[in-house]
């Protein structure tokens, strides 16, 4: 976690609006591109780039060009709602959106597609305004970890002041770009330098044990029992508890320190309480609205169609909270866990197949929103000078949700008049394909048993780490993620990060600029890694013609 602010200047206030001409075109552009390559990559590899480190570069090469045009962006604060828009686009339109509307398809239930589209864009919506409305309170603290924002902002500084500082990046760059190309997962070990110690440490565990469960090591198919499934449950409910708490709670005499440096902490209790209403609120009304445009009252009686509605609002709530929480500490937002055990426990409820595909549309389309507009306000929040200014830090909040906002429309144009390209070639993306699966495989008796024997463990390792290190999530967000070389790599880290700290005594503001680095190396690589072979296809193509 990042505590200190840097040594490096922070720039001069300045308004800076979404709206200004020259500012405003390049967000639409390239918020256009942010949806294709988020589209591309995501039915290619099953994930997503993190489009905000290219956004930043671009902003940051754009400043470089020496006309009045682009005088615009050599303003730090224009560079950073470039970065928030190309990367809310992308996440959007791909973990949002079209896994959301591939339920349906790989289902034959192409007539849901529509509204499917037009319920996941408003769940988009109403998750990223949920987030702009909490951040910096208790529960989602600006001083919290949120990694790939620190990154952002370490590129955002080089790029522009130059010095030691881009010394450092370069550094940590070509140490990212070397280990990715080797199939290290760099970024992780820059998420392990920056985020809570005890969380990653209970997320490598968790890595390790599933990437070794169906090896000689452990002989025991954890997806097979539900473990991972169940110990998110189980941590789930005990984080929205911790978070309701805080919301009662009344402050504390030891929170002065806190709230003397930060004054928004003194009313986030009420602006939780408010934003979280707000969104069940609206959560409610756009759960409703699906049923009526895909007409799922002709497949349910009243009460289970009340049911429903009411399940689907505390689904979304309960997945973006603990999505949201998994990426402010660890970097990483288990959103398709997450949905598939929304999905799991919708069919032990007895919902039609018809409601079960509306259900985990929906559901997906909560969560990424939430987490990566976390790390964009965090971004900003570090740019802007730490909160110092709270004039500056609620301008530039304001004009980072709306560049999300323009990032989240573009979207929603590229799926709307882009899916059929791809659904047609058979390129679904994996998370549709497992929620269909699952949905066509029906409901099993043993299900409940073996989610609530694995909840238990799950909501007591979640009550004994407390709300401040989410030990419960990011155990359980490790058991769902098979990928056991990123367990070491954060282990290695966070052992490299003791010795940083303890032995060299290295600042916390370099270190987090060494970590930018690398998660912008690995970033970079892994997106070039996955447009590679489709440029190279369709360039072999045009030249065949």
């Amino acid at each position: 976690m990042v505590s200190d602010v840097p040594a490096s200047p922070v720039e001069s206030y300045s308004e800076i609006s979404v709206f200004k001409p020259a500012l405003f075109i390049l967000i639409v552009a390239l918020s256009f591109l942010g949806a294709i390559i988020g589209m591309q990559i995501i039915v290619t590899l099953g994930i997503s780039a993190n489009t905000s480190i290219i956004g930043a570069v671009l902003a940051i090469l754009l400043s470089r060009i020496p006309s009045s045009i682009f005088s615009t962006f050599r303003n730090i604060d224009a560079q950073n709602l470039v970065q928030t828009a190309i990367s809310s686009a992308t996440f959007a339109a791909a973990n949002g959106l079209l896994i959301s509307i591939g339920v349906p398809w790989v289902l034959g239930m192409h007539e849901l597609i529509w509204p499917m589209l037009a319920g996941s864009s408003l769940a988009l919506v109403i998750d990223g305004t949920i987030l702009y409305g909490v951040f910096n309170s208790r529960a989602f603290p600006a001083n919290g970890g949120w990694p790939a924002g620190v990154a952002t902002a370490e590129t955002l500084w080089a790029g522009n002041q130059g010095g030691k500082r881009l010394g450092l990046l370069v550094v940590g760059f070509v140490m990212g770009i070397g280990g990715a190309c080797y199939g290290i997962p760099m970024a992780s070990a820059g998420i392990a330098l920056i985020g809570s110690v005890f969380a990653l440490l209970m997320f490598a565990v968790g890595l390790l044990v599933r990437g070794y469960s169906e090896s000689g090591l452990i002989h025991y198919n954890l997806y097979e029992h539900f473990v991972p499934h169940g110990f998110m449950i189980g941590a789930g409910l005990v984080a929205l508890l911790q978070i309701g708490w805080i919301v009662v709670k009344k402050r504390r005499d030891a929170d002065g320190k806190d709230i003397e440096n930060n004054p928004e902490l003194e009313f986030s209790a009420s602006r939780l309480k408010k934003s979280l209403l707000a969104g069940a609120i609206f959560y409610f009304i756009t759960a409703l609205l699906l049923t009526a445009l895909t007409q799922l009252f002709t497949h349910m009686s009243f009460p289970m169609l009340m049911g429903f509605l009411l399940f689907a609002t505390a689904a979304a709530l309960v997945q973006e909270m603990v999505v949201g929480m998994a990426a402010m500490h660890s970097g990483w937002f288990p959103a398709t866990a997450a949905a598939l055990i929304s999905l799991v426990v919708g069919m032990l409820l007895g919902f039609p197949p018809e409601a079960l595909a509306v259900l985990v549309g929906f559901c997906t389309a909560t969560g990424p929103a939430f987490a990566d507009m976390g790390f964009d306000l965090k971004t900003g929040f570090m740019i802007r000078g730490y909160g110092k200014d709270l004039q500056r830090e609620r301008y530039g909040r304001r004009q980072q949700y709306i560049a999300a906002m323009v990032g989240f429309v573009c979207a929603m144009i590229v799926v709307a008049l882009s899916y059929q390209f791809y659904f047609a070639q058979d390129k679904i993306v994996p998370a549709s394909r497992l929620y269909a699966a699952t949905i066509q495989a029906g409901k099993s008796s043993n299900i409940a048993m073996m989610l609530l024997m694995w909840a238990v463990p799950g909501a007591l390792l979640q009550l004994i780490g407390g709300p401040r290190h989410q030990i419960g999530v990011l155990f359980s967000t490790g058991l769902m993620i098979h990928y056991p070389i990123a367990g070491w790599t954060v282990l290695a880290a966070l052992v490299v990060r003791l010795l940083m700290e303890k032995v060299w005594h290295i600042s916390s503001d370099r270190i987090s600029t060494l970590a930018g680095g690398l998660i912008a190396g690995d970033a970079l690589t892994s997106a070039a890694n996955a447009l590679y072979p489709a440029v190279k296809t369709k360039f072999l193509s045009m030249i065949s013609h």
